[in-house]
Parts: structure tokens; sequence; C-alpha cells
């Protein structure tokens, strides 16, 4: 398996999105962040730090960051762990529990217009959904 950074906890709520894991399958040395990498628009990213202890890290991030000038209907932002060299994508392979997307469902925060909530992707990735408008 490829290095990933491997989620453990996810907590959405207060206004943020908290991530608790492990870094797996390389060292763990040097000064992490979270990388969220706006998926339609590659070209926007945001940065937040990670506090990493051995090969453990924890991170949070303000949901109102992902309110955008150009926002659409539905959204996903990409999450991964980065040192500036490796970039690790965020996501929960190791338990095996395949197929969390229909399986593990994240609470909805809202700001400004937008619902946001975290969900694992048909890879058992880690993303989030923003969705412009009112709950359906």
């Amino acid at each position: 398996m490829k290095p990933h950074a491997e989620i453990a906890e996810v907590w959405p709520r207060d206004g943020r999105v908290r991530l608790v894991g492990r870094i797996h399958g390389r060292p763990a040395e040097g000064d992490w962040r979270l990388l969220l990498t706006r998926r339609g628009h590659t070209g926007r990213s945001l940065h937040y730090p990670a506090h990493v202890k051995g090969d453990r890290f924890e991170g949070e991030l303000p949901i109102v960051d992902l309110v955008t000038p150009d926002p659409v209907e539905i959204e996903e932002w990409d999450i991964h762990l980065t040192d500036g060299k490796a970039r690790l994508r965020a996501g929960r392979q190791l338990d095996d529990i395949h197929g969390k997307k229909k399986i593990m469902v994240f609470p909805e925060q809202h700001v400004r217009g937008l619902r946001v909530r975290p969900y694992y992707t048909v890879k058992d990735n880690l993303s989030l959904e923003c969705r412009t408008g009112a709950a359906s």
C-alpha cells in the first residue's frame, strides 16, 4: 500500500472539521500541513497546520474558508497531508471496511449559504462536499 494519511477520527462541529490520524508508509519528520484542493478549480488550495507527534497527526480547518467568490451548486475539496515534498492523500484504508461512501455519513454544517459535509469517496479517501442553497 502506498504512503497515505490514515484517518482515525473526523469531527465536524462548531464551524470546523477536526481530523486525527497517522502517517502511514513514510517517516513523519518535518513540518506537516493539511492541504485542501478544490477539485473543480485545481489552482485553488488551502493550507492549515497539522500537529505531528511520532506518526500521529491532528489538524483542523474552519469551514468558512470553503466559501468561494465563484460558488457552484456542488463543489468538492480533496484532503491531503503534506510536508512540502510528499503529498499524502487522506483516507481510511487500513480498517477492512470497503465502500465507506455508502456506510459512513457525517453531519452537515452551514456557513454563509453553504452546506459542508465530510465524506468518503469510492476509493475510501476523505473529501469535503460543499453545496449551495437550502437543504433538501
